[in-house]
């Protein structure tokens, strides 16, 4: 077996599993390698650095005169890049190739000639990502649960202007925008988009006896997620009966008379909303509006709901628990009467969106990204059994998912009687 880098006569030889060669090989602009624990993801990364700098350098030259090309590295965490990332770069850039130095304080590698500035960034702090233009990107375990999409996001603005490649590697973890926006294009055929996945067992060192053992102790689920690097339903998610290849569909014109509603959820600086229209004639559901923004008043919030409302029938505005009814007033005074939930406990609201996905009665069109996102992600902490707690891990953050539970369980059978609907 051969090592991954063999170093004869001051060179450098590097040795390529078929799944590290299938990544390199990519010319897509997100070649997107999902593969299992410990298969040779981040000590080949930094490969993949210098190769898409040389590259770049080919392409477009060396920046004009005091000026520097910015590169980004971006992990989940901070914690993270310091554990594992850092040092494999440390040893790829400034040990083999000694190609500059590492600032510490700025998290950044400068290159000895000044052209190139490598800067690290953590995904658990977006704003982190904003300060560069950058040529290319390597984006290391974004499916963690703190890469989120508002992170994505950030990387692409940083890209934009020069068109960036960026590499994403990672073992699978959640069914979040990760799913929905990389791995989903890309087995579409976006020529954008490159799915590369291998196993564990593809790294020549990786013990095959490991492997096993793993596969004959852990659940179905997670093994496919951690060691082989492939989507499957995990244990905790809320919203498994959400299928996905027959609920999602493509924006289509909503008929004007369709009755549309809105659910809501307040918070200084996280206010979402979600749009539901019903077909009159099937009752099915289609959720076709998201929205999600801080740093407004209620008022504020209300003109712009007001305005992407316009001309729609909407028959009911529905949100907050019954302790927010200042939010519910200030709305009011703003021209939106919304109506308390008629159902309180999380769970019993929890169960009513289940069943509306258990008897397929909602479409949700497919750029809905942050509430797939979250649809996906919206799961249940696991105790040391990898069985589902009561608790919902990081619910806080699930803005959307409130909002539609709030509106859907008053849509649902029961409350509608009490509503007056039926």
């Amino acid at each position: 077996m051969k090592p991954f880098r063999e170093i004869r006569n001051g060179e450098v030889k590097i040795n390529l599993h078929p799944g590290q060669t299938r990544a390199a090989d990519s010319d897509a602009r997100f070649p997107c390698v999902l593969a299992g624990t410990q298969s040779g993801k981040t000590c080949w990364g930094p490969e993949w650095v210098y190769d898409e700098i040389q590259r770049i350098n080919l392409r477009s030259g060396p920046p004009p005169p005091g000026q520097t090309h910015d590169f980004l590295i971006v992990t989940a965490s901070f914690p993270l890049l310091n554990l594992k990332l850092l040092p494999e770069f440390l040893y790829t850039f400034k040990t083999l190739y000694n190609l500059g130095e590492y600032a510490k304080n700025d998290k950044a590698f400068n290159f000895h000639d000044g052209s190139w500035r490598i800067i690290f960034g953590s995904a658990d702090n977006a704003d982190s990502l904003e300060s560069a233009t950058a040529k290319g990107a390597w984006l290391d375990e974004a499916g963690q649960k703190r890469f989120g999409r508002d992170s994505w996001d950030a990387v692409l603005r940083r890209l934009s202007i020069n068109r960036g490649r960026a590499l994403i590697t990672t073992t699978v973890y959640l069914f979040d925008w990760l799913k929905y926006e990389v791995h989903d294009k890309a087995l579409k055929g976006d020529p954008d988009y490159e799915l590369i996945q291998f196993e564990s067992i593809m790294n020549p060192a990786f013990p095959r006896e490991e492997f096993e053992d793993a596969r004959a102790r852990l659940p179905k689920w997670k093994f496919d997620m951690f060691y082989r690097g492939v989507y499957s339903k995990p244990a905790g998610m809320i919203y498994d009966a959400f299928d996905e290849d027959v609920c999602k569909i493509k924006r289509f014109p909503i008929p004007q008379e369709w009755p549309r509603y809105v659910g809501c959820d307040f918070g200084g600086v996280n206010t979402a909303a979600m749009w539901y229209a019903k077909n009159p004639e099937t009752q099915r559901l289609v959720a076709y509006r998201e929205y999600h923004k801080g740093g407004l008043t209620a008022k504020g919030h209300a003109m712009e709901w007001l305005k992407l409302s316009e001309g729609e029938d909407v028959v009911l505005w529905c949100g907050g628990s019954k302790s927010e009814d200042q939010w519910r007033r200030e709305f009011r005074n703003a021209g939106i009467v919304i109506k308390t939930p008629s159902v309180s406990d999380v769970e019993v609201g929890i169960n009513r969106v289940y069943g509306y996905h258990a008897k397929d009665e909602i479409d949700v069109f497919d750029d809905l990204l942050g509430y797939l996102d979250e649809k996906g992600s919206y799961s249940r902490q696991l105790d040391d059994n990898n069985e589902p707690t009561e608790k919902i891990d990081d619910k806080e953050k699930y803005h959307r998912m409130d909002a539609e539970r709030y509106v859907l369980s008053q849509l649902s059978q029961g409350a509608r009687v009490a509503f007056g609907e039926v």
